[in-house]
C-alpha cells in the first residue's frame, strides 16, 4: 500500500465521522466478502443425507429409542411441531430428561399439555403416569388428529381429552384435583395464558413452560413475577444444535458423520431459550 494512502487511512480511523463512514461502507463490504470467501472456499459439502427417510434406519418401527419416553410409538413418520428424528431417537429436548426422571416418582392426577403437537409429551407423559387423566390442546387441527392417533397406538385414548385453543379461562376451568402437571409450549402465548388469577389457581400444581423470549423478551420476567408468590422456580437452559452433534452419543448414530449428526439431531430453534419449571412453594 502506498504511503500517502496509509497516512490518509491512519488519519481517518482517528476521526469518528470518517471512521463511521468507512465502517458502514468499505469495511462492511470487506467483511461481507471475507465471509463469502470462507463460505465458498472452506465450507464442507452439505451432508449427503435424506432427513425425511432417515427415520427408517434409526427407528423403523416408529418407536422412541431412548430417554424418558422410550417405547412411545408414533402412528406415522410425522411430527406436527419440532423435528421427527430427535423425537424418535429420544434426544428431543434431552435437557429436560433429568427433570422428567425426577418427576417420574410423582403420582400426578392430571396432565395438561398446551401446544401438544402430535402428542409426544401428552402421550409420553400419559404412559409415564398411567393413572393420570390427560388434557391436550393445539390450535392446529392436524396436530390434534395425530395426537389422537398416537394415543390409540399407545392404548391411552380412554384417558385423553383433546381441544383446540386453551386460554387462561379454559385452563382455570379444568377439573384439576390432587396434583397436576401443566406443560406449555405455545410459541409466546404463555405471556397471556399464565395470568395472576390463573397462577393462583395452579398454586398446588407443577408447571413446565417453554419460554419464548425470542418472541417477546419480556416473557421470562413476566413469568417470574406472576409465579413468584406461589411457586419455586428451576431454570433449564437449552443446548444449541452444534453442541448436541458434538456431545450426544447414540448407537443409532454410529453410521453417520459428525456433519450428518448435526442435521439429524437439529431441533432448529429460533434462538437461545430456557424452560421454566415451577413447583408449589407450599410444603407438599
Amino acid at each position: 500500500m502506498k504511503k500517502p494512502l496509509k497516512k490518509m487511512l491512519a488519519k481517518a480511523v482517528h476521526n469518528q465521522t470518517a471512521w463511521d463512514t468507512l465502517n458502514a461502507t468499505l469495511f462492511r463490504v470487506t467483511r461481507y466478502l471475507e465471509r463469502e470467501r470462507f463460505r465458498n472456499d472452506n465450507a464442507p459439502p452439505p451432508p449427503n443425507i435424506n432427513v425425511r427417510t432417515a427415520w427408517a434406519s434409526i427407528a423403523p418401527d416408529l418407536t422412541v429409542r431412548h430417554g424418558a419416553f422410550s417405547g412411545l410409538k408414533f402412528s406415522s413418520p410425522e411430527s406436527a411441531s419440532g423435528a421427527l428424528i430427535p423425537k424418535l431417537l429420544g434426544s428431543y429436548e434431552r435437557e429436560l430428561q433429568p427433570l422428567l426422571e425426577q418427576l417420574r416418582a410423582r403420582d400426578y392426577s392430571e396432565i395438561v399439555d398446551i401446544g401438544c403437537a402430535e402428542g409426544y409429551y401428552a402421550v409420553g407423559l400419559a404412559r409415564m403416569f398411567p393413572k393420570a387423566r390427560v388434557f391436550a390442546y393445539d390450535t392446529n387441527p392436524e396436530a390434534v388428529r395425530l395426537c389422537r392417533l398416537m394415543a390409540q397406538v399407545n392404548g391411552i385414548e380412554q384417558r385423553l381429552v383433546t381441544g383446540a385453543h386453551c386460554d387462561a379461562a379454559a385452563l382455570r376451568a379444568l377439573p384439576l384435583t390432587r396434583r397436576a402437571l401443566v406443560v406449555s409450549d405455545c410459541e409466546g402465548y404463555e405471556k397471556h395464558l399464565f395470568t395472576p388469577e390463573t397462577v393462583r389457581r395452579l398454586a398446588s400444581h407443577d408447571v413446565l413452560i417453554e419460554v419464548h423470549d425470542m418472541v417477546d423478551i419480556n416473557i421470562s420476567n413476566r413469568l417470574r413475577e406472576v409465579f413468584r408468590d406461589t411457586h419455586r422456580l428451576q431454570v433449564i437452559a437449552a443446548l444449541d444444535d452444534i453442541r448436541k452433534a458434538q456431545t450426544y452419543e447414540y448407537p443409532e448414530l454410529a453410521p453417520f458423520t459428525l456433519a450428518e449428526r448435526k442435521v439429524l439431531l437439529a431441533e432448529w430453534r429460533a434462538g437461545a431459550m430456557d424452560w421454566f419449571y415451577f413447583s408449589p412453594a407450599a410444603p407438599e
